[in-house]
């Protein structure tokens, strides 16, 4: 086997203070001989981006919020940091991803928030280490042919699209490929009926039972909209069409996605529930790079389960399908209106079964909204937005923001 070749690699880390960010840095700082964060980015965690800073050393940090750049700057010379640069806002985000600050972009902010960086970074021709899934469901097209026309390498780090893109060595999918499916946990309420999801609270929707994330990502596996989305976003990545994807139910997480060959053949990527091993993936390919997580026990785990998702109790699935088949502004308003809806859900304003509701009303309303451009998916986005906060008011008399 030949040696594996040196490399070095400038990463931004886009969302650090979240926990795809904490993963990715974890994995950073076991090869500092080959990674370094140069760029550490958050939305509104002052005091935890400078904590980070203190720890990783990066020559610029970068405060999504404008009004908060004052405070980001004091802090870091009150931390004895004043050789970083402090920046805020979205243009400084974008010139720093596309400029000479870094090679390497981690895009794991959520929502669609994380669209101009990665489309940034796309543009710039950088290896984009895709964690913000929204962003390919917003404008998947224009993210794909931005990356090929600067030859950007995008590597997804959602664990089922990096299943994939092992499994098939790259993200060109081609006619070899008879069928992609992705599995789902099933979420904290997997085997319930639709009427007992009436009743569910914030704190029960953000208990995942396998993996650790923020609360809207939480949400949208307890919804599975999640899968929905990634469906969509593999869509794009892989470039195949509705029919040859599929989603199964897969309570032990093990399995993470799997490809189906014309040959008869399935390969399939294990491993445990562990976001270092997808970003250890992206860091390093084609090379391996030690992660920190433990090799795959199969005898411990005794049992590998897969089951149909239920959409008559999670519809969230289904309405994500119609979407992608939909095309055109559809996937850009039911990921806003989703955004809207989980939103209202954590501030407590709505039920849980209000998201999918929700969602499919503004399909209803909107998702034949002009799609042509980047500024026609925007306006269709803020459309649904404004459908959202309208529908929320009316139904619960709650005024909420998106």
């Amino acid at each position: 086997m030949d040696a594996p070749v040196p490399f070095s690699r400038r990463v931004a880390v886009l969302g650090a203070t979240g926990s795809i960010g904490s993963s990715a840095l974890d994995v950073i700082a076991r090869h500092s001989d080959q990674l370094r964060a140069t760029v550490l980015a958050a939305g509104s965690n002052v005091p935890a981006l400078v904590a980070l800073c203190r720890s990783h050393r990066p020559d610029h940090a970068v405060i999504a919020d404008p009004a908060r750049y004052a405070e980001l700057r004091d802090a870091l010379a009150d931390a004895g940091l004043s050789a970083i640069q402090a920046h805020a806002g979205e243009a400084a985000l974008d010139a720093l991803v596309a400029g000479q600050a870094c090679d390497t972009v981690v895009a794991a902010i959520v929502g669609a928030a994380g669209l101009s960086s990665t489309l940034a970074a796309a543009r710039a021709g950088k290896r984009l280490l895709l964690a913000n899934k929204e962003s390919l469901v917003l404008a998947g097209a224009l993210v794909i042919a931005a990356a090929q026309a600067s030859g950007a390498d995008i590597v997804p780090i959602d664990s089922e699209h990096n299943a994939i893109f092992q499994c098939l060595g790259s993200r060109q999918a081609g006619a070899q490929v008879r069928r992609i499916i992705l599995t789902a946990s099933g979420g904290p309420f997997r085997g319930r009926s639709r009427a007992s999801l009436e009743t569910v609270t914030v704190a029960q929707a953000v208990a995942h039972p396998k993996w650790s994330m923020g609360p809207k990502i939480s949400v949208d596996s307890a919804t599975l909209m999640n899968k929905g989305l990634e469906l969509i976003e593999a869509a794009h990545l892989f470039d195949v069409g509705r029919e040859r994807l599929d989603v199964l139910v897969h309570p032990q997480s093990l399995v993470h996605s799997l490809v189906d060959f014309i040959d008869g053949s399935t390969l399939a990527q294990l491993g445990l529930p562990d976001m270092r091993t997808a970003l250890s993936v992206g860091l390093g390919w084609p090379q391996r790079l030690e992660s920190g997580v433990g090799g795959l026990d199969l005898l411990a785990h005794g049992r590998l389960d897969f089951e149909a998702p239920d959409m008559e109790a999670f519809p969230c699935l289904r309405l994500a399908w119609e979407a992608l088949a939909a095309g055109g502004a559809a996937p850009a308003v039911l990921n806003a209106a989703n955004e809207s809806a989980v939103s209202a859900f954590l501030q407590g304003r709505i039920g849980f079964l209000a998201i999918p509701a929700l969602v499919e009303d503004a399909l209803a309303a909107h998702a034949h909204a002009p799609a042509e451009t980047l500024e026609a998916l925007l306006a269709a986005d803020g459309l649904a937005r404004r459908f959202s906060q309208d529908w929320i008011h009316r139904t619960t008399g709650h005024a909420v923001s998106a």
